[in-house]
């Protein structure tokens, strides 16, 4: 039976790098893989997946609009489809999570999703809520903080290094913006962080 498969982490755990293997251990063996990035994920390119250690690869870009059952239904019936790897699975839908699961429920096909668990102020992101209430497998990735425990957080750092504590939820950045820790540092970082004074109207 095919399943529906979450491996979430902090920032920097090579989720990209992972998925990107386990896509050449399919083809290598000849089997067809479908890879989607979405769309809002720009740093590599659109429909572009690259890790941090320079592997990379094409990819179908996702809009937040996009079918993803249909679009691997089609994909399916043009040549088999061995496994489909999303990566950055944070930012899909709800809808798309459930139609993930379709994938793997009405089309037999293993959906294996990579992405972040939580934002930068520990709050889920609503693909990732879904995935961990509906996937079949949970798997995390494992990374650490400066001080040598898992890091479990993502902390947003701005121009000069200091903690972010306001802001929308998505913001693109890599090491540049985002700093993976643990909870302990996580807290400490935005305690020394004041909130910007409230402007009057």
């Amino acid at each position: 039976m095919a399943k529906l498969y979450f491996y979430y982490s902090a920032m920097n755990a090579g989720k990209s790098t992972v998925l990107l293997q386990s896509s050449h251990n399919y083809r290598e063996r000849g089997m067809r893989t479908l890879l989607f990035a979405p769309s809002v994920d720009y740093r590599a390119g659109v429909g572009r997946i690259e890790s941090r250690i320079g592997l990379s690869s094409d990819a179908t870009a996702l809009t937040r609009t996009a079918d993803l059952l249909n679009r691997v239904r089609t994909e399916h019936a043009t040549s088999p489809l061995a496994c489909v790897l999303i990566d950055e699975a944070q930012f899909l839908t709800p809808d798309q999570v459930w139609q993930a699961a379709d994938v793997a429920d009405s089309l037999t096909i293993p959906v294996l999703c990579y992405g972040l668990r939580t934002d930068f102020q520990g709050n889920l992101f609503p693909g990732s809520a879904a995935l961990l209430a509906i996937a079949d497998d949970l798997i995390e990735l494992k990374t650490i903080c400066h001080c040598g425990r898992k890091a479990t957080m993502n902390l947003r750092i701005d121009a000069a290094g200091q903690a972010v504590r306001d802001g929308a939820q998505v913001e693109i950045g890599g090491n540049d913006r985002y700093v993976a820790m643990c909870r302990r540092h996580f807290t400490s970082a935005l305690a020394t962080t004041t909130r910007p004074p409230a402007t009057l109207a």
